[in-house]
This record gives C-alpha cells, sequence and structure tokens, in this order.
C-alpha cells in the first residue's frame, strides 16, 4: 500500500504522532489530523476534531477534495478518565465515550464511502484495557470494550466491499496518555469526593500502578509498525495485540481460565 492515502487521527501526539511518522517514512501519503494540528510534521496536518461533527465531515472532504480519496483510516485519538464508577459525573463519563468511542464512528463513518470504493482498511487502536475491565478506569475500559464490538460488527458489513478491518490493542506505551489523564475524585467535584473519600487510597494505589507500567512501557513505534502490518497484510486479524508479553498473556488468559482464577493472578498487576 506505499503511497496510498491514509488518515490518522491524534496525529499531534503519543500512538497517533508515531504512526503517522512511521507511515510517512515508509512511503504512505499520510494526512495526519488533530484538534489544533501538529508542527514540525513530514506529513500533512489537518485540524479536526473528533468530537465534532461538522468538522469531521469537513475535514474528511478535504482530504478527499486534496488526494482523490483515502485508502486507510487509522483513528488514534483519545484520552484517559481515572476515577470510581460511584464518583465519576455522568458528564465526565460521556465525555470519555464521544471522544474515544463516537470519534472513531464519526471518522470512520465520514470515511467509508472513499474506503468502499478503494477496499480499504479501517485500522482501530483498541487497548487491553478494551479486553479486560481496568479499575479506577471504567470507562476508558468501556469505551474501548465498546470500540471491539463495533469494529467486530462493522467487519461483517464491509468485507463484500473488500475493506478489511483490524483492532489493534496495545499494552503500556511510554506517551504523553500518562500526563494528559484526568482523574475524578481528587478536585472535590465528582460525587462523595472529599477528606472521607471512600475510593482514595485503592484508587491512587492502582493509578500509580498503572502510570508506572506506561512510563516505563516502550517506544510506541512498536505500535506503528503493528498497524503497518495491518495495513500491508493480504488477509489482516481481526485483533492483534502489542505490548509485552506478560501483558498480550493477559488477553490469552482471560479467555482460557476460569473468571476467578483470571481475577486472582491478575490482581497485582492491575494494583488492586
Amino acid at each position: 500500500m506505499t503511497s496510498k492515502v491514509v488518515l490518522i487521527t491524534g496525529a499531534s501526539s503519543g500512538i497517533g504522532r508515531s504512526c503517522a511518522d512511521h507511515l510517512a517514512d515508509r512511503g504512505y501519503t499520510v494526512v495526519g489530523a488533530s484538534r489544533r494540528g501538529a508542527a514540525d510534521a513530514s506529513w500533512a496536518s489537518l485540524s479536526m476534531d473528533v468530537d465534532d461533527d461538522s468538522s469531521v465531515t469537513a475535514g474528511i472532504e478535504q482530504v478527499v477534495l486534496e488526494h482523490g480519496g483515502i485508502d486507510a483510516v487509522i483513528p488514534c485519538a483519545g484520552w484517559g478518565l481515572a476515577g470510581a464508577v460511584e464518583q465519576t459525573p455522568i458528564g465526565d463519563a460521556r465525555a470519555q465515550l464521544e471522544t474515544n468511542f463516537f470519534g472513531v464512528v464519526r471518522t470512520v463513518t465520514a470515511a467509508l464511502p472513499s474506503l468502499r470504493a478503494r477496499a480499504g482498511r479501517i485500522v482501530v487502536i483498541s487497548s487491553i484495557g478494551g479486553v479486560i475491565g481496568l479499575p479506577f478506569q471504567a470507562y476508558y475500559s468501556a469505551s474501548k470494550f465498546a470500540l471491539e464490538g463495533w469494529a467486530e460488527a462493522l467487519a461483517w458489513e464491509v468485507k463484500p466491499f473488500g475493506v478489511g478491518v483490524t483492532l489493534v490493542q496495545p499494552g503500556n506505551f511510554r506517551t504523553g496518555f500518562t500526563s494528559a489523564r484526568r482523574t475524578v475524585g481528587d478536585t472535590g467535584s465528582a460525587h462523595g469526593a472529599g477528606d472521607d473519600d471512600p475510593y482514595r487510597a485503592a484508587r491512587e494505589k492502582a493509578v500509580s500502578q498503572m502510570e508506572r507500567d506506561e512510563q516505563g512501557g516502550a517506544d510506541p513505534t512498536a505500535v506503528a509498525r503493528a498497524v503497518e502490518r495491518a495495513l500491508v497484510a493480504r488477509r489482516p486479524a481481526r485483533r492483534t495485540s502489542v505490548g509485552p508479553a506478560s501483558e498480550r498473556f493477559g488477553v490469552l488468559a482471560k479467555r482460557i481460565l476460569p473468571a476467578r482464577v483470571f481475577e486472582a493472578a491478575s490482581a497485582s498487576s492491575l494494583g488492586v
């Protein structure tokens, strides 16, 4: 697919930036979309807010007008929300799914006419947290679990047009995702938060464990390579996990172990 037109959202940082840089280096025509655009990029930058219908529609139309069509879409835009379910305001939960789930839906849906015409590829950035529920990141996991089901259903619908759909499930990688994570409960704005917060100790332990794992994670270029493999494969896999063997094994273990055994084995790694 070298020189094919690839649209990547969330391209200003993190996994999205790594995918954009890597694929541009490999000869793809990359259009990297983000809310504010990206500076110092070797690829075309596009200002597009995945939370906004009109912004996504206009952005896709611009790419098609300038490049004649789109061969692949890689939705990477997303952020993390940490907090206890009981204490998370519904508005915060909705905002999490608005970007992480509906942002992908908007982008892919708007690009599908071009993807169908070109028998293109859709590579959705999911997460191991879309297979294993992460304590105190329930709405992040919910957004990724939703993507898993949505992309699987979509794959059936677009298969007759030659469009391939792959879910890439990263584990922990070093990106700006860690510092950008929002936490409810620490500001006093969340339900039940305050000096007598019953979840504080457990939440801080679990989130601290996750942050240590992320900061000690691998370079996100590994995810970009997995994305490229999905783009060039004659028969792309529906799902592929990327990251340390111990994290990828967790995906398999959840499928084959009894729930109680799996949860007992995973507790310490999840910080609970």
